[in-house]
């Protein structure tokens, strides 16, 4: 596990579609380095919307240096990862019982 990321998806295509767009936007991404809160060490962490992380490193690296150079190979992986073909999303059926 090279990452992970704070966002619960009901359904394996919403992950899936989470996935895909992030590895969409790879070639893009920017990382804060932060300083872990307890502990020692540094990770990586994406911003996405509201300030809120999108994807963090699954660890805390002990060099700043190797925290940095971990978030350029993450790119990189996530760069060479084949698009999927994605299922469109599941669309709520509406009930026969008029509730």
């Amino acid at each position: 596990m090279v990452a992970i990321t704070p966002a619960a998806f009901e359904t394996a295509g919403e992950a899936e579609r989470g996935f895909d767009g992030l590895r969409a936007a790879a070639p893009g991404l920017t990382a804060r380095i932060t300083h872990v809160r307890e502990g020692i060490g540094w990770i990586w962490v994406v911003p996405g919307s509201r300030a809120l992380p999108e994807v963090r490193s699954s660890r805390a690296y002990e060099r700043y240096a190797t925290c940095q150079n971990a978030f350029r190979r993450f790119v990189v992986l996530l760069s060479k990862q084949p698009p999927h073909e994605l299922p469109e999303p599941a669309v709520p059926l509406r009930r026969t019982d008029g509730r």
